[in-house]
């Protein structure tokens, strides 16, 4: 597809002052893993312990990014996030205060850092989400890139930082640091007079129902399925890098810990230089095209660096791998945040967080069990196959242009009126919908239905059928079940979008007049 050039979201002073606020935390959460780090270096067994920071820190992402989503979609998100990131201060104080008093162990230091993750991991799907209500349409591709820069600039910024203060002040300094770090963004959130949106009178969803209701949109969602489909394929053969460089670095270049530096320094710089570059790509090439050429770009670079002769070479093809790397999953979220209704916006954005790490972690596990037994360079070239081949899969499994479809709220469906009030949490309600159809039409109306299904299912319906009367030659009716009338309510105010119109009018244009809809309630003995 083609665009025009839009302002940057640096233009507008909120997305301004969060990006850095934002930069602050990731620069200090960097400082807080080389921190947690070089404690436990000198202990006994030390190689297996430091490796467990990295999963102590990733592992919530895994675990806590759906809940994240769920509470995210369910509270206000600016609220939700100060309050995760008031919870984060409070644990990093007493990281800072127990390490400083000389009172840390392994085990607890372990536990603060899995503390701090978990509030990272639910802290994620709400920034994400809440970014669209910030920066206009035009403008999310390029504040996911620029999040794709924040990510990128912190790495290479908190290392150095916490190497000079450990070297001259101690590892309690780096933890001190880290903790003001998570001040910045609250300060700017509670400065912001976020819009209050109007809403219906329905009491917010309760846990359960929210977690249920994102993992059915999920479901239901071609759209979104196939974004998630792209970013896991494209990620875990990609992960072979990210896993196994230490050992390019080390067995077949002869670096050492400064030249491994060096290394993800130059696939970070290909990463910020791919971030600056997307916005233009995307002006001249489809959304499928920049992934395409993503995969082949990453795969070539994945042979090459394996096979590098010297140092100088692996520097130089790890930059553009940099590039790749960005341009394959920073444009998928970017996707999501413009396609995604915003009802369950961070429950959808949480579930590419759990594709995008499982991924990562799932990759690096295999690609090392197959350098362990077959060397590093099989386990390269079996990844860049795997990335050629997702390339070519593109033809059969294609991106859906989301241009077809609008996220905007649509409040399109008639109030019901019943004759006895019910109570929200009565159900199953048995929604039917009678429909005159011409015989001539009927094959159409069946088909258009389809579409039909996937909405209601995806905006709460828990079964659907689609019926065709005996009695009569023109009359089909469509049921679908929902747990609760509140939840159906759901369904009226607030889930339905301009996309879900269109797919009803579709379907309508082929039947004769307006359908008629009862909904029936269990009948109970008083």
């Amino acid at each position: 597809m083609t665009a025009t050039a839009s302002p940057s979201p640096f233009a507008i002073r909120l997305y301004r002052w969060i990006w850095l606020a934002v930069l602050a935390s990731n620069v200090g959460t960097w400082m807080q893993t080389v921190g947690a780090q070089w404690f436990l270096v000198n202990l006994p067994n030390a190689a297996a312990i430091v490796a467990l920071v990295q999963t102590a820190d990733t592992l919530p992402d895994l675990l806590l990014a759906v809940p994240g989503g769920v509470l995210a979609d369910i509270f206000d998100r600016r609220r939700f996030l100060i309050a995760v990131q008031l919870l984060q201060i409070a644990v990093g104080t007493g990281l800072a205060l127990l390490t400083l008093s000389g009172q840390m162990t392994a085990p607890l230091l372990l536990g603060f850092t899995f503390a701090l993750g978990a509030g990272g991991a639910l802290a994620t799907p709400a920034y994400e989400a809440m970014i669209p209500e910030i920066v206009p349409r035009a403008q999310l591709r390029s504040a996911a890139a620029l999040a794709s820069i924040n990510i990128n600039l912190a790495r290479a910024i908190g290392p150095a930082i916490a190497g000079i203060l450990i070297a001259r002040i101690g590892v309690g300094a780096v933890f001190a640091l880290n903790t003001i770090t998570f001040v910045f963004l609250p300060i700017v959130l509670l400065l912001w007079r976020r819009p209050v949106v109007a809403d219906s009178s329905l009491p917010p969803e309760t846990f359960g129902a929210a977690l249920r209701a994102g993992g059915n949109y999920v479901r239901h969602s071609p759209v979104t399925r196939r974004i998630l489909f792209r970013l896991g394929l494209f990620v875990f053969p990609a992960t072979v890098i990210w896993a196994l460089l230490p050992l390019v670095a080390t067995r077949r270049l002869g670096m050492d810990a400064g030249g491994y530096g060096l290394l993800l320094g130059a696939l970070g710089a290909g990463a910020i230089a791919g971030a600056l570059l997307l916005s233009r790509l995307t002006m001249v090439l489809s959304d499928n095209q920049v992934l395409a050429g993503a995969s082949v770009v990453f795969g070539l670079a994945t042979v090459a660096v394996v096979l590098a002769p010297t140092p100088l070479i692996a520097v130089l093809v790890l930059v553009p791998a940099g590039v790749a790397w960005m341009a394959g999953i920073t444009g998928r979220i970017a996707e999501l945040q413009l396609f995604l209704p915003a009802w369950v916006r961070a429950r959808g954005l949480s579930t590419a967080q759990m594709v995008l790490f499982g991924s990562q972690a799932g990759g690096a596990f295999v690609w090392g069990l197959v350098a362990e037994h077959w060397g590093l360079a099989p386990a390269f070239a079996v990844a860049a196959g795997m990335l050629m081949l997702g390339a070519a899969t593109i033809v059969v499994w294609p991106l859906i242009d989301i241009r077809r479809f609008s996220s905007e709220p649509s409040v399109h469906w008639v109030d019901p009126q019943l004759s006895r009030e019910a109570d929200l949490e009565a159900g199953p309600v048995l929604v039917a919908v009678t429909y005159t159809v011409r015989a001539q039409n009927e094959d159409a109306f069946v088909a258009a239905m389809e579409r039909v299904r996937l909405s209601r299912m995806r905006t709460g319906a828990i079964s659907w059928r689609l019926y065709k009367e005996g009695e009569t030659a023109d009359r089909l009716i469509e049921t679908y079940v929902v747990a609760t009338w509140g939840e159906h309510l759901r369904q009226h105010h607030g889930r339905q979008t301009e996309a879900d119109a269109a797919v009803e009018r579709n379907a309508w244009a082929f039947a004769e007049g307006k359908p008629t809809v009862k909904h029936l309630f269990p009948a109970e003995r008083d």
